[in-house]
């Protein structure tokens, strides 16, 4: 059953004979997805051919061929499963405002679906396909558990008053899913659509950060991180996530940042795993639901995620009233990009980031600090951090990025602390610090090699 406060309607109109259309974009996949469920149903209802249409966008956000490779191959095999449930796959390529409605006019699509995103350059791409149509326009949340719409109307302070209000509804939304059916009826048009292989030889996108050996991309492999994780490292979580030198994390930030796996998947699998510690599972879960959701909420109610106006007024007011402190030291992007600073430790993070792709979560708020600490202003240091994290994270432009940075540079989601230089009353972090938690040395020698390559 799919939940009725999952789906959003952006367009009230008159359901006209055709395909039903779901437009996939946040939750890349065949199974576990409510936005494709719910386009299945309106398909089976209106007995109609069931479609879904990617809209490829070449220069997204500064993604890079990392993260094009990672999302197209992920793509390829949702396209394969789809088919296998006479459901056809259409990758188009071109902003959606533009192409989208070209092919909802030569489909003859009778109603649209899609899935929710907090992203303000979605919403935009929403609105502005809503302009050009005159057919429903649904949008689902598939991504999180407890719809976002429902887990709170406003901007939350913090973890602390999301979290009860998450825990109240979360029973109600977190069932299993039905599964996809083979769809009874076929669609015979033939429609052009890019392959895989097209698309990453001929579409002109930033190929000067490669691919990356250490995640295979697609739902099969993420269902396996997921199982490894389960089955091999979870109870150690609570106290191996913090620690950079362990594999202490569940790795399938970039499954889930894809939709290739669904947040209520693994939420599911993690409650009926057998012989997981209690405290590791409810540790697990919180990082998993409250701690994702909440960065949704924080990135759907403030548009002004990416920016520093979008720190809390005590925040701003700290930061500007310590803008012109002198900083010890000082770093260019350039620099920054090179891990060429003083501190081998903040090198050491930023080369794990350019070769894996990923960098270790502990590392990432110490990384993104020390950028504060070492730039011109925070306006600065806010544009430095995006730039970098979106460029080599394979989990870059995301809501839980956006967040993270946005709690490093200008307290979101945080309190004041004690004042000091630069960062005025923003919670600080040092290289003493880290090393009275973990292995520094080990850390930066590990990350050392192999060295920096991918530029």
């Amino acid at each position: 059953m799919i939940q009725p406060e999952r789906i959003f309607t952006i367009r009230q109109s008159e359901y006209k004979k055709g395909p039903v259309v779901y437009w996939m974009s946040r939750d890349q996949r065949a199974t576990d997805n409510w936005a494709l469920l719910y386009a299945q149903h309106e398909a089976l209802k209106h007995k109609v051919p069931l479609l879904v249409v990617f809209c490829l966008v070449p220069d997204f956000l500064q993604a890079t061929l990392r993260q094009y490779a990672f999302m197209l191959k992920g793509l390829e095999e949702t396209a394969a499963a789809l088919k296998k449930k006479n459901v056809p796959f259409y990758l188009l390529n071109g902003q959606p405002e533009k192409i989208l409605p070209d092919f909802i006019r030569e489909t003859g699509t009778g109603a649209l679906v899609t899935d929710f995103d907090p992203l303000k350059i979605k919403q935009k791409w929403k609105n502005a396909v809503n302009r050009r149509l005159d057919i429903p326009f649904f949008e689902v949340d598939a991504h999180n558990i407890v719809p976002c719409r429902m887990a709170s109307p406003k901007q939350e302070f913090g973890a602390y008053t999301i979290r009860p209000k998450i825990q109240r509804l979360l029973p109600d939304y977190l069932g299993d899913f039905p599964a996809l059916q083979n769809h009874p009826v076929s669609f015979k048009k033939k429609i052009k659509s890019l392959s895989v292989q097209q698309a990453l030889a001929g579409l002109k996108f930033n190929r000067t950060v490669g691919e990356v050996s250490g995640f295979v991309p697609g739902s099969a492999a993420g269902l396996k991180v997921l199982k490894d994780f389960l089955k091999k490292k979870v109870n150690a979580y609570p106290t191996g996530r913090n620690d950079p030198n362990l594999e202490g994390q569940s790795g399938l930030s970039p499954y889930l940042h894809f939709g290739q796996i669904a947040s209520q998947r693994v939420a599911l699998e993690t409650v009926k795993a057998k012989g997981v510690n209690p405290d590791a599972r409810e540790d697990f879960l919180e990082e998993l639901i409250v701690r994702r959701e909440l960065s949704d909420n924080f990135c759907f109610y403030n548009p002004q995620y990416d920016s520093v106006e979008g720190f809390p007024d005590w925040a701003r007011r700290t930061l500007n009233t310590h803008h012109r402190d002198k900083r010890e030291y000082q770093y260019t992007l350039k620099q920054f990009e090179a891990a060429s600073t003083h501190d081998p430790l903040w090198n050491a993070a930023q080369k794990e980031m350019v070769v894996r792709g990923k960098m270790h979560g502990y590392m990432r708020m110490y990384w993104a600090k020390k950028i504060l600490q070492w730039s011109s202003s925070p306006v600065q240091a806010f544009k430095i951090a995006i730039y970098l994290n979106d460029k080599y994270e394979l989990d870059g432009r995301d809501p839980n990025g956006y967040t993270g940075i946005a709690w490093s540079l200008g307290g979101v989601h945080d309190r004041a602390w004690g004042e000091r230089p630069v960062f005025g009353k923003i919670r600080f972090m040092s290289y003493n610090g880290c090393r009275s938690k973990f292995d520094v040395e080990k850390y930066i020698h590990t990350k050392n090699n192999p060295p920096v390559k991918n530029f």
